[in-house]
C-alpha cells in the first residue's frame, strides 16, 4: 500500500512540476499598440518607476490584467526577458500594421519575383513548341509532296505495264 501511495505521490507532484512549467503557455500574445513607444513600469500604476520605453510593434505576453493595466513579458530576445506593467489600452491583439505592411511588401515581391520566373519558362516553352511545330509542318509538307510524287509514279507505272500487256496481247494475236 506504501508503494502505491508513493507512486501517487509522484504522480502528483510530476503533474504539479509540468503544469507549473508551462504556465508560460497560458500567457496571452499581444503587441504594443501602432502609434508610439509606450513606458514599461515596476508596478501597476503611473508612481512607479519607469523601467524601458517600448516601442510600437513589439510582441508582449500578457500574464494579467488589474484596473487598467497588464502585467507583459517582453518577447525581444536582443534584451532579455523584461516583465513589466503597460497600461492595457495600449496593447492590441492583432499584428500592427507597420508589421502587417513590412510582411505584404515582402510578399508582395517575392511574387512578383515568381511571375517573372514563370512568364520567362512559358515564353521560352511557347517559342521551343512554336518551332517544334513549324518543323514538323515542314517535315509534313516533305512528306505529303514526297507522297504525291510517288503516287504519281505509280500510277505513270501502272500505266505503261497496262500498256505493255496490250501491246504484247496486240502482237500474239
Amino acid at each position: 500500500m506504501a508503494i502505491i501511495t508513493r507512486f501517487c505521490i509522484r504522480i502528483i507532484a510530476v503533474t504539479l512540476g509540468l503544469f507549473l512549467l508551462c504556465q508560460t503557455s497560458w500567457a496571452a500574445k499581444a503587441y504594443i499598440t501602432d502609434s508610439f513607444r509606450i513606458s514599461l513600469r515596476r508596478g501597476p500604476s503611473i508612481e512607479n518607476k519607469i523601467l524601458r520605453f517600448v516601442p510600437s510593434g513589439l510582441p508582449v505576453e500578457i500574464y494579467e490584467s488589474q484596473d487598467g493595466w497588464s502585467r507583459v513579458r517582453l518577447l525581444e530576445r536582443e534584451q532579455g526577458i523584461l516583465e513589466g506593467w503597460v497600461l492595457s489600452r495600449y496593447l492590441i491583439k492583432r499584428v500592427p500594421w507597420e508589421d502587417q505592411t513590412r510582411s505584404l511588401r515582402g510578399e508582395n515581391a517575392r511574387l512578383k519575383e515568381k511571375l517573372a520566373r514563370i512568364d520567362q519558362e512559358w515564353e521560352e516553352k511557347v517559342s521551343r513548341e512554336h518551332g517544334q511545330g513549324k518543323q514538323l509542318k515542314t517535315k509534313y509538307e516533305i512528306a505529303r509532296k514526297n507522297a504525291q510524287r510517288l503516287a504519281e509514279e505509280n500510277e505513270v507505272l501502272k500505266s505503261s505495264k497496262r500498256n505493255k500487256w496490250f501491246a504484247t496481247g496486240a502482237l500474239v494475236l
